[in-house]
């Protein structure tokens, strides 16, 4: 059986903000730095590159990206290349991510999350040496898992009723 597919009204600048500033308190957390606990300003970012690219894009991936710079005291630019290059691929597949279902979608999050990973590791290991151990990708998959849930709270303000109302404009 189909699903509806629904047409989603503009986003909001305002909720786009608020969205990925809670994602920054989210991260000021201090279980953040727990094996596992998924990056919420990549997670974010990742959501808006794919549905709205025109309002998200690669600077403010890069200002994000300096702002977990200067919260985590790691080396100046190493998460602001990775969220801008996060940010870079995302943009470049949007479109086709679009046409999937929201576990689709999640798969092809996948790779885009481990290679944010990936860079901060070798940026990490360039300068300190120290290889954290396997369990550092969990973040990725943690993420991946999440999903499903975070697109269902960032589309729930831009969906329409499904049965119209004779009062509202809509």
């Amino acid at each position: 059986m189909m699903r509806p597919h629904y047409i989603l009204l503009p986003a909001n600048p305002l909720f786009i903000a608020m969205t990925l500033l809670l994602a920054f308190l989210l991260n000021l957390l201090p279980w953040g730095q727990w094996p596992g606990v998924p990056d919420f300003v990549a997670l974010v970012l990742v959501f808006w590159s794919i549905h709205q690219p025109r309002k998200i894009g690669i600077g403010i991936a890069f200002c994000m990206g300096l702002l977990m710079d200067v919260h985590q005291a790691t080396l100046l630019g190493q998460n602001a290349l990775a969220y801008t290059l996060l940010s870079y691929f995302a943009i470049m597949i949007h479109r086709r991510v679009l046409w999937f279902s929201v576990g689709v979608q999640a798969l092809h999050v996948l790779p885009l999350m481990l290679l944010t990973q990936l860079i901060q590791l070798v940026i990490r290991m360039s300068v300190s040496g120290k290889f954290p151990g396997w369990l550092y990708f969990a973040e990725s998959f943690v993420c991946v898992a999440l999903w499903p849930i975070v697109v269902w709270l960032l589309l729930a303000p831009q969906r329409r009723a499904v049965d119209r109302d004779d009062n509202r404009p809509i």
